[in-house]
């Protein structure tokens, strides 16, 4: 059977970014024992991501490579904002490096990552942390099957096998 929307995809990968220098990092790996599972075609993946698999089946590898604004965008220099100093009374001030817990007046919650402390406060990046960055997937499907109608209700699966109860 293969990959169709409203499918269930498992998915086992390995992700790298690639730098600007050519070098690759690894970011994530996964296992065909714990394997990466979504609905596809309803928005849960990178749409380039979903994109790549289209039409395979378990069994199927793919190596593929996803470039920053098909991925979480570019950098957005706008997106670095300084919050204030006694915004941090009660919990302390965050060391560089820290993902703070942020929500905006519209109960959106989002991260940021401390990249300077300051006397009068601290920096922090808003962008996605793989914002900027492409990315190199090596992708092997594990399973793939028609999304029940209680998983799509759900707005998520149920296992690759449909069985496991949430």
């Amino acid at each position: 059977m293969t990959i169709e929307n409203k499918h269930v995809v498992a998915v086992s990968y390995v992700l790298h970014t690639i730098e600007e220098d050519g070098s690759r990092i690894l970011v994530e790996e996964t296992t065909a024992e714990n394997p990466l599972t979504f609905l596809y075609g309803l928005g849960m993946m990178i749409p380039k991501f979903e994109e790549n698999i289209l039409g395979l089946k378990a069994g199927d590898k793919a190596d593929f490579i996803i470039q920053s604004e098909e991925a979480y965008g570019d950098k957005d220099p706008n997106s670095i904002v300084q919050l204030p100093i006694d915004m941090f009374q009660e919990s302390g001030t965050p060391p560089v490096g820290a993902i703070l817990p942020l929500s905006d007046g519209q109960g959106n919650n989002f991260q940021a990552f401390v990249v300077e402390v300051t006397p009068e406060g601290v920096v922090a990046d808003l962008n996605h942390p793989m914002a900027g960055k492409v990315l190199d997937f090596q992708v092997e499907i594990i399973n793939t099957r028609p999304a029940t109608e209680e998983e799509l209700a759900h707005g998520h699966p149920h296992g690759i096998d449909g069985t496991d109860a949430h």
